[in-house]
């Protein structure tokens, strides 16, 4: 029997599959997941996202399970180690946003209480659901990505645009964004 699935997933690849069916636009609400979603999305900046779900283990043994309070006191010997390690895509500057985001991202779980409650506060608690005829005509940004973005530099975040944080809530759930005969959509 047939799956219908989003016309963007690399049916010739499991990893691009059980991802679309298992990850990309549920409702994530746990902060140690945003966090390690909202870095691995930094990362794809200039790469494709199967580049980096292939390298997500490895990002999550350098990044200590991306402990958020761990990976914000990250130092320059830590900064050596990942690049070292081969186990994540070998770019500095990206390495040092997730360190200097996690940073941030501390600052914003003080004001907020969690991560959850800033992110998903953005869409009032309930995810924006779109109707999406093929994944080509899809937005890829919108006025809250464009807002968080403004609101996240000024804070010093770094390897964001209102594409990649478009693509967060899309991946998170905020954004329901399935194409109308997936399987996945929402009903």
């Amino acid at each position: 029997m047939s799956v219908s699935r989003c016309g963007w997933v690399k049916l010739n690849d499991p990893i691009y599959v059980a991802y679309h069916d298992e990850e990309w636009g549920k409702a994530l609400h746990d902060d140690r997941a945003l966090f390690e979603l909202f870095s691995l999305e930094t990362q794809s900046a200039g790469l494709s996202w199967l580049t980096i779900l292939k390298k997500r283990e490895g990002y999550r043994e350098v990044f200590e399970e991306f402990n958020l309070e761990r990976v914000a006191l990250y130092s320059e010997d830590d900064i050596v180690r990942i690049l070292e390690s081969g186990l994540v895509v070998k770019s500095r500057p990206k390495i040092e946003a997730i360190i200097s985001n996690a940073r941030g991202f501390v600052e914003i779980k003080k004001e907020y209480g969690s991560l959850d409650a800033y992110f998903w506060g953005k869409v009032s608690g309930k995810p924006i659901i779109n109707n999406v005829s093929d994944y080509r005509s899809a937005a890829c940004t919108s006025d809250i990505s464009d807002t968080m973005t403004k609101e996240l530099k000024k804070r010093g975040f770094k390897f964001i645009g209102s594409t990649t944080i478009y693509a967060f809530m899309q991946a998170c759930g905020m954004v329901e964004d399935h194409e109308n005969g997936c399987q996945s959509k929402m009903k």
